[in-house]
């Protein structure tokens, strides 16, 4: 498909998914005021906390704790299970649900478990069960309004992380750093929309080269979750396969499996996420990594974060793996919104 036909773009883009991506630096902004807003009662002290959600929720943890682990005063555990671990239990033990719709049911089962072992509890959500137990329980429900898809609202899932754990004492005040990040996504986005063409715009142009192409996507340091992320957006809106990998783990394993099965190999197209806030030693293992696959004969490619900060370099790898996997579902010619394949099996989880 030609990247520059945007006739043939809203023909696919039935719900326009379009918008969602390219107002997520509004999105952030919104989230971060509206999180230092809400009310909020956590009573001192903290001693660990667990962040209870699934997919396009979950990912907003991962986000947030590879962000702040530099400066977390407390242990922060993402859980994408329906258990808690043995450890989260008493009043000094803050759980955050946070569910898009309200009704996953891993996050309702962690959550409820958070109650009856008396920890203390704020919700994310949009309504649902989980704004319903929240409200029940006496606890904080943070519920805000977003009609699109969980994975359309990383803004929200992470901003409100900030503001939740700044208000607790938690983190430094990150005003400076967010302003910083999204200084830098909205320059980066002059040169990702679709109306600049594919060759001025480098998302088309990687997402031309992936076509037809096995993905793998590696990250270190901030950007390890958002190679997660990368995954989960070609998964989810091109509807092709892909999967990620994280430095330095990567170079204890994944390495060694550059030799078979050749035809495999052949197609794949392993991308380097790169920042100049990761440790040194992770900026020369990412460089030596993607030079041994090229010897090898694996296609490589790389996107560096951009702006100042940790925060900027994030989440610029971030937006701009958005557009990447927009465009990739252009390119195989699929509506980048509907995902059958996980509402079907959640419909047969239910029967």
């Amino acid at each position: 498909m030609n990247l520059d036909d945007l006739t043939t773009f809203n023909q696919l883009d039935r719900s326009n998914m379009y918008d969602e991506i390219d107002r997520l630096p509004d999105q952030l902004a919104h989230a971060w005021k509206q999180g230092m807003q809400f009310p909020l009662n956590i009573k001192s002290p903290i001693r660990q906390a667990v962040i209870a959600g699934m997919g396009g929720s979950a990912i907003g943890a991962d986000l947030f704790i590879a962000f702040s682990e530099p400066f977390l005063r407390v242990p922060v555990l993402a859980c994408r299970e329906y258990q808690l671990p043995a450890w989260a239990n008493g009043p000094e033990t803050l759980v955050v649900g946070s569910s898009h719709s309200g009704n996953t049911e891993e996050t309702l089962a962690a959550v409820k478990q958070a109650g009856e072992r008396g920890c203390q509890v704020v919700v994310i959500t949009t309504g649902g069960e989980l704004a319903t137990l929240g409200q029940g329980a006496g606890w904080d429900v943070w519920q805000f309004e977003h009609a699109g898809q969980p994975r359309a609202a990383v803004g929200f899932s992470f901003g409100f992380l900030l503001a939740l754990f700044y208000r607790v004492g938690l983190i430094p005040d990150p005003q400076n750093e967010i302003e910083r990040a999204l200084q830098a996504m909205r320059e980066q986005q002059r040169w990702l929309g679709k109306e600049i063409p594919v060759v001025q715009n480098p998302a088309k142009r990687l997402a031309g080269q992936l076509m037809g192409r096995w993905v793998v996507v590696i990250g270190s340091d901030v950007a390890a979750p958002v190679a997660r992320r990368w995954k989960g957006q070609i998964n989810e809106l091109a509807k092709a396969w892909a999967q990620f990998d994280v430095l330095p783990e990567a170079d204890h394993n994944t390495l060694a499996g550059v030799e078979n099965p050749e035809a495999l190999l052949e197609k794949m197209m392993v991308l380097f996420l790169r920042t100049s806030s990761d440790h040194p030693r992770n900026r020369l293992r990412s460089e030596l990594t993607l030079q041994a696959f090229l010897t090898a004969g694996i296609n490589v490619d790389f996107v560096h974060g951009k702006g100042e900060g940790r925060m900027a370099h994030q989440w610029t790898l971030l937006h701009f793996g958005d557009y990447l996997a927009y465009y990739l579902a252009m390119a195989y010619g699929v509506d980048p919104t509907p995902v059958q394949a996980i509402e079907g099996l959640k419909t047969a989880m239910k029967q």
